[in-house]
C-alpha cells in the first residue's frame, strides 16, 4: 500500500535529511542482527550510534519489553496478566519488578497490597535506589488521590483499575483503539503512554489486535517527523508514520538498503514510531542545527557493551518464535545478546 492511498490535499515533502530515517534503522538492525550472531564490537562505522545508546528498531526487542513479554506467558489466568503487565509498566524498570519480587511472598492480584508494596517502594527510595525508569515521566496523579509520593498515588490507581475489573472491558473491546481509550480515562495516562501500555497489553493473551490497527504519536516521535519533512502538509503525524509503515519496502529498496525484517515480521506502526523518536536523537548528533520545540542539541545516554546475554521470546501469536530457535541452532551457543 503506497502513498497514492492517502487521498490528502497536501502531502508531506520530506526535509534533506530524510533519507537518514531509513539508513538510521537499516544500520541500527544491522547491529542487532550482528550481536544476534556474537559477533564481537564494532558493529558499525557510525560514530553517532557508536556512542550513544539507541533502542532497537523493533519495540518488542528491546530489554524491557523482552522482560515483560517473558512476564506474560508464564501460565497465568487473564487477570493476572493484566495486574503484572500493569505493576512492571508503571515503574517500567526490571530492577524494581526484581526487589519486590524478592521482598513479597508472591507478587499476585490475590495477595496484593497497596500499604505493604508502599512501604517497600518508599524504603527503596531512602535507600538511593531509582524506581522508576527514566524513559518516560508518568504523571502523578496527586490530585486525584491524594498521596505526597508518586509510588503512593501510582499503587492506588493499580488498585482503581482491579477493583473496576479494567482487565474484563479491555478483553472485551472490539480494537486496539478502543482499549487505548479505556487506559486514558484513568489518571496519570497522557494519550503517548495510554497508547504505549496498550501496545503492551496486546504483547499478552489478553487482547490479540494488529499493531497496524492504531498508532499514536508522541513526543520525540513528533521532532523526529518535523526534522524529517520540512512540512507534513495536511497530513497528521499518525498519517505521517502510516506512510512510513506502508512504503518501507519501496523506500528502503530506493536506497538500496535491506528492509529491517524481525525473521518475518516487517516493521509496525509503533516500531515506525519509535524510530521516529529515535531518529530525533540520532540528528542530534549529525546535525546539531537542526532544532525542534524540545531545544534539545545533545544525546543524553551514552553506550555501554551489553552485561550477559539474553534469549529472545516473543508472543506466540506472532509465530517466530520457531525461526528464532532454527537460527539459534546454527550457532554453538544457543544465547542471543541483548
Amino acid at each position: 500500500m503506497g502513498i497514492s492511498h492517502y487521498v490528502k490535499l497536501t502531502r508531506p515533502k520530506r526535509s534533506s535529511v530524510y533519507d537518514l530515517y531509513w539508513i538510521f534503522a537499516n544500520k541500527r538492525q544491522e547491529i542487532f542482527e550482528k550481536r544476534l550472531i556474537g559477533q564481537p564490537a564494532p558493529w558499525t562505522d557510525d560514530h553517532v550510534i557508536n556512542n550513544h545508546r539507541f533502542t532497537n528498531v523493533f519495540r518488542a526487542s528491546d530489554r524491557v519489553s523482552q522482560y515483560l513479554i517473558d512476564l506474560q506467558y508464564q501460565g497465568e489466568n487473564i487477570e493476572e496478566v493484566f495486574f503484572k503487565t500493569m505493576l512492571f509498566k508503571i515503574f517500567n524498570k526490571i530492577e524494581t519488578y526484581k526487589y519486590l519480587e524478592t521482598h513479597v511472598e508472591r507478587i499476585s492480584v490475590n495477595t496484593f497490597s497497596t500499604s505493604s508494596y508502599d512501604k517497600l517502594l518508599t524504603a527503596r527510595m531512602m535507600d538511593k535506589k531509582t524506581i522508576y525508569s527514566a524513559a518516560y515521566i508518568m504523571p502523578s496523579a496527586g490530585n486525584v488521590f491524594g498521596y505526597k509520593l508518586k509510588h503512593s498515588n501510582h499503587l492506588a490507581l493499580l488498585s482503581r483499575m482491579i477493583k473496576e475489573k479494567t482487565y474484563l472491558k479491555i478483553q472485551r473491546s472490539k480494537s486496539l483503539q478502543d482499549v487505548y481509550k479505556i487506559i486514558l480515562s484513568y489518571p496519570s495516562f497522557g494519550s503517548f503512554l495510554a497508547y504505549q501500555y496498550t501496545i503492551d497489553l496486546n504483547y499478552s493473551q489478553l487482547i490479540n489486535f494488529s499493531e497496524m490497527d492504531f498508532v499514536v504519536a508522541g513526543p520525540g516521535a513528533k521532532n523526529g517527523i518535523l526534522k524529517c519533512f520540512d512540512s507534513i502538509g495536511s497530513y497528521s503525524f499518525e498519517d505521517v508514520i502510516k506512510l512510513m509503515t506502508d512504503d518501507q519496502e519501496l523506500e528502503c529498496e530506493r536506497l538500496n538498503l535491506k528492509p529491517p525484517n524481525l525473521w518475518g515480521r516487517r516493521l509496525q506502526l509503533i516500531d515506525c514510531q519509535n524510530i521516529f523518536c529515535e531518529v530525533d536523537k540520532y540528528l542530534r548528533g549529525t546535525n546539531p542545527e537542526l532544532s525542534t520545540a524540545s531545544g534539545r542539541t545533545k544525546i543524553k545516554q551514552k553506550f555501554t557493551n551489553p552485561k550477559g546475554t539474553q534469549k529472545f521470546f516473543f508472543p506466540p501469536k506472532w509465530n517466530i518464535n520457531h525461526k528464532i530457535q532454527k537460527s539459534c541452532q546454527k550457532k554453538e551457543n544457543a544465547d542471543i545478546f541483548l
